[in-house]
């Protein structure tokens, strides 16, 4: 094949992806805004894709907290301003590793479950048999799982940003010796509402995007199992780029354009 061939062929690709793209979104709010919603399946989605990932969410807080405190220790250490690591961490934790690493862990376990599960119902004509049905495949199986995600988000990226802080605590002041009413206070005076809100505001906006790269990949899936295992492989990379950069874009928007 030559180059030529090739382009053309990518080009054609992504021409085709926009036109199920369109038609996707179409469906979906046509759904959201004409359809009833199946409220017990948002929760069993929350149970799976929101409790679920406590386990994962907890290890990953710990574990980021633990490692940043440590590094920060060190470069705080040689200007003699180990007590500023708390306020440090904790901004760290709740405006951008917080968010970015809970969506990341969300979008490699729940992400590619969800891009499977739906795949396998396309290509076995599942998704065929509910519309036979009269049932709603949108209002049924995409609509609950990107509500679902939109909740728990917020949440898990709450829960693995308080285990980094307080494990970071715990390694500050009780290995390092730092005194610890003095990080606690410089905690206090330097962390604001906008970075708690603004933690909080890209989690919904993160567990959005996962939620619909997933959703829209498994619905579209075609070819059997191989058409599935592209469908789970494409929604980890786009989501995964997805969350980076809107990550970038939201802390602009947020961080900078509105004031502390």
């Amino acid at each position: 094949m030559n180059p030529l061939d090739r382009v053309g062929r990518i080009v054609l690709s992504w021409i085709d992806h926009w036109y199920e793209f369109r038609s996707f979104m179409g469906g979906l709010l046509f759904s959201i805004t004409r359809d009833r919603f199946h409220g017990a399946q948002i929760l069993l989605q929350i149970e799976r894709h929101g409790i679920g990932s406590l386990g994962i969410i907890i290890l990953t807080g710990t574990f980021s907290g633990l490692a940043l405190a440590l590094q920060s220790y060190v470069g705080f250490k040689r200007i003699g301003a180990e007590s500023f690591v708390g306020a440090v961490i904790t901004t760290t934790l709740l405006r951008e590793l917080g968010p970015v690493l809970a969506a990341l862990m969300v979008t490699a376990r729940s992400a590619s479950g969800i891009a499977a599960e739906l795949g396998t119902m396309r290509t076995s004509e599942q998704i065929d048999a509910l519309q036979t049905l009269t049932i709603n495949p949108y209002t049924y199986l995409v609509v609950p799982r990107i509500f679902a995600l939109i909740i728990s988000m917020p949440l898990l990226t709450l829960l693995s940003a308080l285990c980094g802080i307080l494990a970071s605590h715990y390694l500050i002041t009780i290995h390092f010796g730092v005194n610890s009413e003095t990080y606690q206070f410089l905690i206090a005076q330097n962390i604001s509402w906008l970075d708690f809100m603004g933690g909080v505001i890209k989690s919904s906006v993160f567990g959005f995007v996962i939620a619909l790269v997933s959703t829209f990949r498994g619905f579209t899936a075609t070819g059997g199992a191989q058409g599935v295992g592209n469908a789970t492989k494409q929604t980890v990379v786009i989501a995964s780029v997805a969350i980076l950069a809107l990550n970038y874009l939201l802390g602009l928007i947020i961080f900078e354009a509105t004031p502390s």
